[in-house]
């Protein structure tokens, strides 16, 4: 049986090793409980986790997820990224995630329309998640989709997918063709056999640098549906 001076060594030492570790990742990174099992249980995991937010030392951005508060003189109290979110989520989750389509276009500079809503494709359970004023949708994903995920193969195959085929043209092959590296071109040709065809024959052109302008029948671009898949 702990004494109440051993009770209380002991709530300080998780407390402040929690706090320890959260401060070394610094702000932007979002912790879950599952994080800091290593510590003690997850029913004492999550007293102190509580107890550091109620203390000020934590923010606790929406169920579940924590980080340091980081506050703007102007705009107050930031949140995390998205993506930062959606990592300690499908972290917690044990899933693999991927930008969906129109974040992915937007991400490779392909599109300048802003998706209204953020969304990531997952192998995990569909999930929302509501971060301030913001909606993050976590949709799950068939296993041909996420095939590809952790790879960048994966954004550039629901990127095309996304924008279309007859809205495909050379300057977009282009733009991406500029933005990968070689080793993510030889990525794209070991995955050409999990995309539509017409999406493989895309990335076939953007790892080949040999293709010149006026190749495909270009189109002129027009504002995407974001509904077209």
């Amino acid at each position: 049986m702990f004494s109440d001076e051993n009770m209380k060594k002991h709530v300080n030492s998780i407390d402040a090793a929690i706090l320890d570790r959260i401060r070394s990742k610094g702000p932007g990174h979002v912790f879950v409980p599952a994080d800091f099992l290593d510590l003690g249980s997850r029913a004492a995991v999550d007293q102190a986790l509580s107890r550091n937010t109620r203390a000020g030392h934590l923010h606790k951005a929406a169920r579940g997820l924590y980080h340091l508060p980081v506050h703007h003189p102007v705009l107050g109290q930031l949140s995390p990224s998205a993506d930062a979110v959606v990592r300690a989520v499908t972290r917690q989750m044990g899933a693999r995630v991927q930008a969906s389509g129109g974040q992915a276009a937007n991400d490779w500079g392909i599109s300048d329309q802003v998706p209204v809503q953020t969304v990531f494709l997952t192998d995990g359970r569909t999930r929302c998640i509501q971060l301030g004023k913001a909606r993050i949708l976590l949709k799950h994903a068939s296993p041909r989709t996420m095939s590809t995920a952790g790879t960048v193969s994966g954004p550039v195959i629901q990127a095309l997918r996304w924008l279309g085929r007859r809205h495909v043209d050379d300057t977009t092959v282009s733009r991406l063709r500029h933005r990968l590296s070689n080793d993510h071109k030889a990525q794209l040709l070991k995955d050409v056999h999990r995309a539509p065809a017409w999406v493989a024959d895309i990335m076939r052109r953007i790892a080949s640098p040999g293709e010149t302008a006026g190749a495909m029948n270009s189109q002129p671009k027009t504002k995407v549906d974001t509904g077209r898949k």
